[in-house]
């Protein structure tokens, strides 16, 4: 087992994450009218002195939906249970969380939207009566057992809202959709992180981190972590704006953010494939991923840039992709 894949690197990564979390919403930056919108809500349950309504985070990855569940469970002073859809596997695992929660306890559940159909089910009952109905037995002889719940509060986090059935989401009291970061509020990010650090870097090279990161604050501290092991191995106490680029070039993370996986699929969609549409399928077998990676990874970004556009016939590079790679465009390719 490498040292990047070992539980001992990867329990450092956990260690590192956490310790960059802020632990309360002054400190979280970006997401403004969620963040007002989660205080009002949080300070209107503490004047009544009940638990807040369920909350359902969605947005893409990296945006800091875990942390805002945290923030949620530390501001209203209430203990935090963490679990995630996959492991919901069955109705009976998710009585078993529900029936060990305590009065006021917040249930943070992560990739929601992957939970089972009978588990999200039980759920509904759960969510708007604190109940659930639990089957002893099988067959002709099974009964049906009712199990009051104590007051908790859920905050589900999705990437695919759209993938939550209906009954489920209109439970939710309040649902907030995070969006991508400015290039000035990743900066403040990585400003942020660097003080907790301990780095010396100057806003040049916060700036060209920032610029780089897709506007999602995860891979924003990814970076800075490269850069802070390029400037330790260098031996540079002051990261400035060149130590940055040198640092970013060497992994292979380009001007607009892209990194090799990124020019790769490009590569093939304007090279090989001459600009026509390819299958999502006949994609991910050229270059060797998955096609959920492609679908969920990949593909948000290059479209959001412009850089490939989605049609009926499958994924075509645009005219600002060919000139991405510095190459001419269709029509005017010989």
């Amino acid at each position: 087992m490498s040292e990047l894949t070992s539980p001992e690197s990867s329990a450092t990564e956990l260690a590192f994450e956490s310790a960059l979390r802020p632990k309360s919403l002054g400190e979280f930056v970006g997401q403004a009218k969620v963040r007002e919108q989660l205080s009002l809500l949080l300070q209107a349950a503490q004047i009544q002195g009940r638990s807040p309504d369920h909350i359902l985070l969605a947005g893409p990855p990296g945006l800091g939906k875990t942390t805002l569940a945290m923030i949620v469970a530390h501001e209203f002073g209430a203990p935090l249970r963490l679990t995630s859809g996959p492991t919901i596997q069955h109705a009976g695992d998710l009585a078993a969380v529900l029936s060990s929660l305590q009065a006021g306890e917040v249930l943070f559940i992560d990739e929601i939207h992957r939970m089972a159909r009978p588990a999200e089910e039980m759920l509904y009952l759960a969510m708007e009566d604190f109940r659930i109905d639990v089957m002893v037995g099988k067959g002709p002889g099974a009964t049906s057992i009712p199990l009051e719940l104590a007051p908790f509060t859920l905050v589900g986090a999705t990437t695919r809202s759209g993938m939550l059935p209906n009954p489920l989401r209109d439970r939710f009291g309040f649902t907030a959709h995070l969006e991508f970061y400015s290039d000035a509020e990743l900066a403040e990010v990585l400003a942020r992180a660097a003080g907790k650090l301990e780095m010396t870097i100057n806003n040049e090279a916060l700036g060209e981190i920032a610029s780089r990161s897709r506007g999602t604050p995860r891979i924003a501290n990814r970076l800075l972590r490269r850069v802070r092991d390029f400037a330790l191995v260098a031996g540079v106490s002051a990261i400035d704006l060149t130590h940055a680029k040198s640092a970013l070039t060497l992994y292979e993370v380009d001007e607009a953010g892209l990194d090799r996986l990124d020019r790769q699929i490009l590569g093939l969609l304007t090279e090989r494939f001459a600009g026509k549409p390819v299958g999502l399928s006949t994609l991910a077998v050229a270059v060797g991923e998955e096609q959920d990676t492609i679908e969920a990874v990949v593909e948000p970004f290059l479209v959001r840039q412009g850089l490939i556009a989605r049609t009926p016939r499958g994924r075509q590079a645009t005219d600002a992709a060919f000139r991405h790679l510095g190459l001419p465009a269709p029509d005017t390719a010989k």
